[in-house]
């Protein structure tokens, strides 16, 4: 269901005002910000080719932001999961809107850590960006999950 939305909502992003969609482009606009909040001289631009947006640090392309990586798709994931193993109401609510928040912004560390590491070492593009970094997003989803299962799940409860 979750899925189903996001789609839709994507297909009716298509063509807004914000490029290439308006979580993608917050997510761009706030690694922006946070690059340049350590001393980088960082700018987005919007891709010519592509939906996406470029990230560019003194003057050097280094990275681009498309969909996928606004983290949308890992929350969808994430919370899934804690549905999947329900606890109260209130207890999994909580934790969904806690859990996503860590996500959403443990993905911004990641993306402007990601970029500072492109424009450092551009030669390791395939060692950060396939093997390191997702499986620090992964990493923390799957802490997450763990915390949900071992503390607050009715699976756990049903051990006890």
């Amino acid at each position: 269901m979750l899925t189903v939305t996001y789609n839709l909502y994507l297909n009716k992003s298509d063509g807004s005002i914000f490029y290439p969609d308006y979580i993608t482009n917050l997510v761009a606009k706030q690694t922006n910000s946070l690059l340049n909040s350590i001393g980088y001289d960082a700018t987005i631009l919007p891709h010519p080719n592509e939906p996406s947006l470029k990230i560019i640090i003194n003057d050097k392309f280094v990275a681009r932001v498309i969909e996928g990586c606004n983290a949308v798709s890992i929350i969808i994931l994430f919370l899934s999961f804690i549905a999947a193993f329900y606890s109260n109401f209130k207890t999994t609510i909580i934790y969904c809107l806690a859990g996503s928040a860590i996500i959403y912004v443990f993905n911004l560390f990641r993306i402007v850590i990601l970029s500072v590491g492109l424009y450092h070492y551009p030669w390791r593009r395939e060692l950060l960006h396939e093997v390191i970094f997702p499986m620090l997003i992964y990493g923390i989803v799957f802490l997450l999950w763990m915390v949900w299962v071992n503390r607050f799940s009715k699976a756990n409860k049903a051990n006890v």
